[in-house]
């Protein structure tokens, strides 16, 4: 048993835990290193998508342009086993061609225009791989990877994680790597494979807020608890902390918006605009 799941248990019981122990130290410590005090990290949604076709390397670039510490991106599989970067799990919203992500080949997909969606001036931006991304981006920014709907490709975990390994983004001292998904087993299942490597559970808009019982779960094997920014106020952002977790909320698309989520303490903003939110407040 680790430290992390004997915190858990005693939380069970009752017994409060420092965040800050065992693992949670660990985990903190780490964090430091693209999380300052009193820093709020500035997450551009798809890249940049407010000013460039999302889920592209127009995109990306421009979240590295405009200082973002980290961008988000949506990981899915082609139907012959590549890790792409494309956010429905069809094509038809964002590029010129149509149909299911995972019943189109890598060449297919790569036949495709994922920019003139956006506007004119990016025409034939292609969708890339996660590999393509990585191999760009590493040690420049940081990733957050989203696995998107990944109960539709089967062992999509152990692609990722084989990717990271063979850049050595493995490892905890390279925490510029996060790994999330609304789908909470396929988190669980990443974290059994790579457990240096931090995750965090998605949640959806509940009226009933999140429940100790979920926090506990969450807490034994997450980072990172990231709400839609509808159910953030501060105490919620206080009890994810007191559970040895934090959160980046989704998605900000409005100056107002930036501003609450600063103003209650959110550790992270994933936002379109990354100039809406400034890190250094």
């Amino acid at each position: 048993m680790d430290m992390k799941q004997l915190a858990v248990i005693l939380m069970m019981m009752g017994v409060f835990v420092m965040p800050w122990i065992g693992t949670e130290g660990k985990v903190l410590a780490e964090q430091s290193k693209i999380k300052n005090e009193n820093q709020v990290l500035n997450i551009a949604h798809r890249g940049a998508s407010g000013y460039a076709p999302e889920n592209t390397m127009a995109a990306f670039d421009k979240a590295f342009n405009m200082k973002a510490d980290m961008f988000e991106i949506d990981v899915q599989m082609s139907k012959d086993g590549e890790l792409v970067v494309i956010h429905d799990t069809t094509v038809d919203r964002t590029t010129d061609g149509t149909g299911k992500v995972g019943d189109l080949t890598y060449d297919e997909l790569q036949q495709l225009d994922a920019g003139s969606f956006f506007g004119e001036e990016f025409a034939g931006e292609k969708i890339p791989t996660l590999g393509e991304v990585l191999d760009e981006y590493k040690g420049k920014i940081g990733i957050l990877i989203e696995m998107k709907s990944p109960s539709l490709y089967p062992g999509i975990e152990e692609k990722i994680a084989e990717e990271l390994k063979k850049r050595n983004l493995d490892k905890p001292n390279n925490d510029k790597i996060i790994v999330q998904s609304f789908e909470h087993n396929s988190v669980q299942a990443f974290h059994s494979i790579l457990p240096d490597v931090p995750v965090g559970v998605l949640l959806s808009y509940s009226g009933d807020g999140i429940s100790n019982e979920q926090m506990i779960e969450f807490s034994s094997y997450a980072e990172y608890v990231n709400p839609n920014m509808a159910m953030i106020d501060t105490e919620l952002v206080e009890r994810i902390h007191e559970y040895g977790m934090q959160t980046h909320p989704w998605t900000v698309r409005d100056q107002e918006s930036a501003d609450y989520l600063l103003e209650v303490g959110a550790d992270g903003i994933i936002t379109d605009y990354p100039d809406y939110v400034d890190p250094r407040k």
